[in-house]
């Protein structure tokens, strides 16, 4: 055999179709592997937001709750003695209230970080593969 009657190991031409086929095939499966692994990393971050927003809005819901059972207090002590038990509750109940907003402000913060829970970046490198392999497709 000549060297002109061997095919060069990297000349794609002179491969049988078989081959070509196989190869495709085959890269073609690493590249959905691949994007499956992006796309779950990728909505496993933004789980980790909506898992923090959630138990922020938890909290806030708690300690709304807490703050209700202070202005309660405050008022049944307001009644009972004139100035200084409810003065004091009503200080707690306004502390309360405040940690509560501040827990719902960071639980929105936290949820807004994570929408929409599609992987876009995901969505974004299949568009670009699906272009590439159309692009040379048509070569």
């Amino acid at each position: 055999m000549t060297t002109a009657d061997s095919p060069h190991p990297h000349d794609r031409s002179s491969e049988p179709v078989g081959e070509l086929v196989q190869r495709a095939s085959q890269q073609l499966s690493q590249l959905v592997r691949d994007e499956m692994r992006l796309a779950q990393a990728e909505m496993a971050q933004k789980g980790k937001h909506f898992g923090k927003g959630g138990g922020l809005f938890g909290g806030a819901g708690l300690v709304g709750v807490l703050a209700l059972q202070a202005l309660a207090a405050t008022a049944i002590a307001a009644l009972a003695l004139v100035l200084d038990v409810w003065a004091a509750a009503l200080i707690v109940t306004v502390v309360l209230a405040a940690v509560a907003a501040l827990l719902a402000t960071l639980g929105k913060r936290q949820i807004s970080q994570a929408a929409p829970p599609a992987p876009e970046q995901t969505v974004d490198s299949v568009k670009a593969d699906v272009a590439e392999i159309k692009e040379r497709a048509h070569r």
